[in-house]
């Protein structure tokens, strides 16, 4: 498992702060150890410094991988979150979206968030922002970008798509495959 590169860590962390905001730090600096971010066959890696440090004696043909894989980049060097990192970022999200029970199903199957399946909305979200998409029982469900503001969601039509659907608990089943 090689460092990020400056390029990549930089796409890295503006994607974070995408969702997460100034709480970067303590993803990093958590109370049971240090971690860090590892690139393993263009999939970023979140791995404590201990396990890391343990896995330095394989090779890297021989490494399937170390850690919790956070996203994997593409050709043109974008990041796409997998499912996988949700665990770590909902406890630390800025903006989150609640979902209504009757909408929950569509949302695991790869829909949109239409107004009329908006629950509740974080205060103060702009549009384009990253949020996490959570049950109304507090249930993370997956990683989403607002459509549309707070204030613009308030006076939007019902069938208006107010959060564009990124990822989803379901890609487990769809897409067991691809994640690792």
């Amino acid at each position: 498992m090689k460092r990020l590169t400056d390029e990549r860590t930089k796409i890295l962390f503006e994607k974070l702060a995408k969702y997460i905001g100034p709480n970067v730090q303590q993803l990093i600096d958590r109370p049971d150890g240090t971690y860090c971010f590892r690139e393993h066959r263009d999939r970023i890696y979140y791995v404590s410094e201990r396990i890391l440090k343990l896995s330095e004696c394989f090779g890297y043909k021989q490494l399937v991988c170390v850690g919790t894989c956070f996203g994997k980049f593409s050709k043109t060097n974008k990041l796409k979150f997998h499912i996988t990192a949700l665990y770590y970022l909902a406890p630390y999200a800025q903006y989150k979206i609640w979902v209504k029970p009757s909408y929950e199903q569509q949302f695991l199957y790869g829909n949109h968030i239409p107004k009329s399946g908006l629950g509740r909305i974080t205060e103060n979200a702009g549009q384009y922002q990253g949020v996490i998409v959570f049950s109304m029982s507090d249930l993370a469900l997956g990683f989403g970008v607002l459509a549309r503001s707070t204030t613009e969601c308030k006076t939007a039509d019902p069938l208006t798509t107010v959060c564009f659907h990124q990822s989803d608990i379901g890609e487990y089943i769809r897409a067991e495959d691809s994640l690792f």
